[in-house]
Formats: structure tokens, sequence, C-alpha cells
């Protein structure tokens, strides 16, 4: 049975993105019934990071300019290093993320996704988690950073790394569940 039937999950990435923070959760997604779309820069494919070398490809379902925010019912920010660092530092992709915080859409980001959130101004007095090198980051910008599986802070779910992928996939389904969007 289908928990988050039709629910819309833009999952926005570009090279360099973890390969399981992104394929993982996008499968437990689809499995559980919601429409994910798989959202970049540039169309074609993004390549991954797996460990200490690049990983496989995926497909880009749909560029940023070719969608709008409120045709989504939430957000996925997978991480990597190199994957967050350079989707903070573009414009369109900031404003894409800021819509889900100023609506209060669930968002969900692990590892290193969480900077992104940090330049689209949805960290200050939220509590959450991440990969450890971005703590200093998130506290500097106004969150309460704690050391966790999985962290959620209302619309907002976060984890530390590939490690905590099932707890993370189980935490952000189960807000979906329970989300106004669901329902």
């Amino acid at each position: 049975m289908a928990l988050i039937k039709n629910i819309k999950v833009a999952i926005l990435a570009t090279d360099g993105f973890e390969q399981s923070e992104l394929q993982d959760p996008k499968k437990a997604l689809d499995e559980a019934g919601a429409k994910t779309t798989v959202i970049s820069l540039q169309k074609g494919k993004i390549k991954g990071w797996k460990g200490k070398n690049w990983g496989e490809d995926v497909n880009v379902d749909k560029t940023l300019s070719e969608v709008r925010p409120d045709e989504f019912d939430a957000l996925l920010l997978p991480g990597g290093v190199m994957n967050p660092d350079t989707l903070r530092t573009k414009a369109e992709a900031i404003e894409f993320i800021k819509h889900f915080v100023k609506t209060h859409k669930p968002i969900a980001a692990i590892c290193h996704g969480p900077w992104t959130l940090i330049n689209a101004e949805g960290v200050k007095g939220k509590t959450l988690t991440s990969y450890p090198s971005i703590k200093i980051d998130l506290t500097n910008a106004g969150a309460n950073w704690v050391d966790k599986e999985v962290c959620i802070d209302n619309n907002i779910v976060t984890s530390r790394n590939p490690g905590d992928i099932p707890a993370f996939n189980k935490a952000f389904i189960e807000l979906l569940a329970h989300s106004h969007v669901a329902l």
C-alpha cells in the first residue's frame, strides 16, 4: 500500500551528489507512492560521487528553468560535497529552495545538503544535523546543530551521512504521510 500516493517530490541535485543519498531516498519515495522528479541546472545527466570516485550518472527529468517550485509538495536535497557547494552559489537553485522554506513544505536534506538551506535562509532557529564538517556553518547561520542519526524540526528532516539513510527515508516518508499535502 502506498503511504504517500501522488505526493510530488522535487529532488534538486547537480554533479557530485552522493550516489546513495539521491538514489536510495528516490527509490524509497517511489516505492511509497510518491512521484519524484530529478531537477538540475542543465539537461541530460548528472554524475554521482561514490566513496572516493565518480559514481553513476542519473538522468535529469527537468531543469530548474522548466519547473516552478509550487508544482511540488516536498523537496529532497542530497549531499555530497560538490553538489550542494555548487547549488548554493546558483540564484535559481536558492530561489527554488526558498519557496519550500517560506511555504513550510516538507524538506529533507542529508550530509552536506543542509548547506543550501543556509543560503535559502532556512536554518535560523532550527535544530538540524548534517555531516560534521558543516556544523560550524550551520551554527553560524543560527541553527542548533545536533549529532543524531535523524533530526526532525517541524517540516525539515536532516541526517548526517549515507549510514543514516534508512532512518532518513523512514522519517521523511512519515513526515510526508502526516503532512497537509498527503491529507
